[in-house]
């Protein structure tokens, strides 16, 4: 994990950190192939160098989302694409438990595109 002066996450309040932290360990564990790269104070996520996923966080309506590069083509009750073409998105409620099952098999789809 980058040091705290450098991870966004650190810097937030709970539950929110916490939610954030969980997610960012649980897509990272989903295959040893996935790695981390932090731009814009956001994690990207690839799988064998192809861009996977990136975990996005509003500071001030605190409304969090995991982007899925390929989920205009995954068929899943919990992907919304509102508008989009290629991506869609994973609302996570940083209030309850995360949807670990949806998020798993999420990733499994997604894996199986690249």
């Amino acid at each position: 994990m980058p040091e705290k002066a450098n991870n966004p996450f650190a810097a937030m309040p709970e539950p929110d950190r916490s939610c954030l932290l969980y997610l960012r360990h649980r897509i990272l564990q989903h295959s040893p192939h996935i790695t981390e790269a932090w731009k814009f104070n956001t994690p990207f996520y690839y799988y064998k160098g192809r861009w996977l996923c990136f975990i996005s966080y509003h500071k001030i309506t605190r409304v969090t989302y995991i982007s899925m590069v390929n989920g205009g083509i995954i068929n899943h009750p919990k992907l919304v694409s509102e508008g989009r073409k290629k991506m869609k998105i994973f609302y996570v409620d940083t209030q309850k438990d995360v949807d670990v099952k949806s998020l798993d098999s999420i990733l499994t789809l997604s894996l199986k595109l690249l």
